[in-house]
């Protein structure tokens, strides 16, 4: 487990790796760190071999690294303790809530992120990105990327998303309808999602 600790050093926050080891320790599982994805943050998986892995994105703030990190370790436990049930549902709900408890501390979490984690965790969702306040409290501790999030944009911008050239559209409760400028199609984008804009 010392090199998981050296690994998770340069991904979390200093004070939470020892208790995330420990989680590991409890809880054996191949942890890889890949390339960042458009459409998750991490994921848990059972091998056909029966071993588990779970993956974190690494260009991740250590805030939300610990955020993915504990929500994927809630998806294990519960694959061991309840076998499949739904992914997201109550049990997993529970789970992370208990395991989140001992990381709801300043020396961890800035005060600033506090209030709106404990919101968030009231009833956690499949994605933090489906809690705008939580997305955008942690997003403050991102790298500068140049990216904008969609909602922020003014109707009828360009943006570019995965080297397609869109238009924003009306807002359908959590997403925007977005228009693909060569094709004409229309398609839905998460008010959360990251785009580059289109310089006029």
């Amino acid at each position: 487990m010392k090199q998981y600790k050296n690994i998770l050093s340069k991904y979390l926050p200093d004070n939470s790796v020892d208790q995330i080891v420990d989680l590991f320790e409890k809880n054996p599982c191949y942890l890889k760190i890949v390339n960042n994805r458009s459409t998750k943050h991490g994921d848990f998986r059972k091998m056909p071999d029966g071993t588990y892995q779970i993956t974190i994105n690494y260009g991740l703030n250590p805030y939300r690294f610990l955020l993915t990190l504990v929500h994927e370790i809630a998806h294990l436990i519960v694959l061991k303790k309840y076998g499949r049930v739904k992914p997201h549902g109550v049990e997993w709900k529970w789970t992370f809530q208990h395991l989140m408890l001992p990381f709801f501390n300043p020396d961890i979490y800035p005060r600033e992120l506090m209030g709106v984690l404990a919101n968030y965790m009231k009833n956690p969702k499949a994605s933090t990105d489906a809690d705008i306040n939580l997305s955008l409290a942690l997003k403050k501790y991102d790298k500068e990327n140049g990216k904008h999030l969609i909602f922020e944009l003014a109707m009828s911008s360009k943006f570019i998303h995965n080297n397609r050239i869109f238009i924003k559209g009306n807002k359908r409760r959590t997403r925007h309808e977005c228009m693909e400028l060569n094709t004409g199609k229309k398609y839905l984008f998460h008010a959360n999602a990251e785009v580059d804009l289109v310089n006029k």
